[in-house]
Order: structure tokens, then sequence, then C-alpha cells
């Protein structure tokens, strides 16, 4: 897919509706070559998707080993909107909470109060992060009313065929 192709989709306003969202379930090959999805908090800076984990996870020597992974941000309604994404990531270890983790927790409803308690943990918790920075490479919205699953559209058009046969 050209860079071009990937920011058309990117930039149509239900995507960025979807990369405003919090979390997103990130797809990698696990060290023992198993498959693994998860749910992952989420910033969207304009060109690429940060996020933030502890220095000791799971995933870092998976994704320092293959790099590839697959990201979907999508809605709890009917019909769904789904933003599927995927691309390399780099690992940037960095000092203190990188500003990006802030971020993303900021649109849990939290009184004032309970903000700064949590952020005070968060320091207290982590000397360090790694910033997970996903560039997309690929990216596909689906909205169920101006696009489907290709599938779907696979099917569809088999349809039209047999009806117009």
């Amino acid at each position: 897919m050209q860079q071009s192709d990937v920011d058309a989709v990117l930039n149509r306003p239900l995507s960025q509706e979807l990369l405003a969202r919090d979390l997103a379930r990130l797809a990698y090959t696990a060290l023992d070559g198993t498959p693994r999805a998860i749910p992952i908090a989420i910033c969207w800076n304009g060109s690429q998707i940060v996020m933030c984990t502890s220095t000791n996870a799971l995933k870092l020597p998976a994704l320092r080993r293959n790099p590839a992974v697959a990201l979907t941000i999508d809605t709890e309604s009917h019909p769904p909107k789904i933003l599927l994404v995927r691309g390399r990531v780099e690992l940037d270890v960095v000092d203190g909470i990188p500003d990006e983790y802030l971020q993303f927790n900021g649109t849990y409803e939290m009184t004032p109060e309970q903000r700064v308690e949590w952020e005070a943990g968060v320091r207290s918790l982590y000397d360090g992060m790694v910033r997970i920075v996903l560039t997309p490479a690929w990216a596909k919205l689906i909205d169920f009313e101006t696009t489907l699953p290709t599938a779907v559209e696979e099917l569809m058009r088999r349809q039209e065929e047999r009806q117009r046969a």
C-alpha cells in the first residue's frame, strides 16, 4: 500500500475519531511463535500510534525479534466502526513517564482528585517505560456503510454477477 493511500484512510473523519480513542488491540507474534492480541492504550500523534509499556513487559522481546504488528481500533455499537492498521514498531526506552502515557489515560472518567492520585501512583511505580511507536504502512477503515470487509465485498460482487446472469 502506498503511503498516500494509508494517509487517505487515516485522514478520513471516522478514522480520526477512532484514532482519538484510548484503547486498541495490538496483535504480534510471541517468542514461541504463537499469535498474541492484547488490549493496549494508544495515542495518535498525527503520523504514528504510540503505546507505552513497562520496561519488563513480556511483549518487548517478541517485538524486538519481530516488529511487524497489526492494530485494531473499533467501537462497541452496531454497526461497528473498525480501523485496521499494520506496520512495524520501533521501541524507545525512556526515563520517567512518557507524555503519551499521561495523555491517553486522560480521557477516562476521573475526578481531578482521582487524576492527581493516579498520576502520583504512576510516577512512583515506573522509573522508566518503553514507547512502542507504530508507523502505519497499511490501513483499512470499515464502517459497514461505505466500506465493508474485503471478503464481504467479494461475496456481494459475486451475488451481483449471478443476478445479472
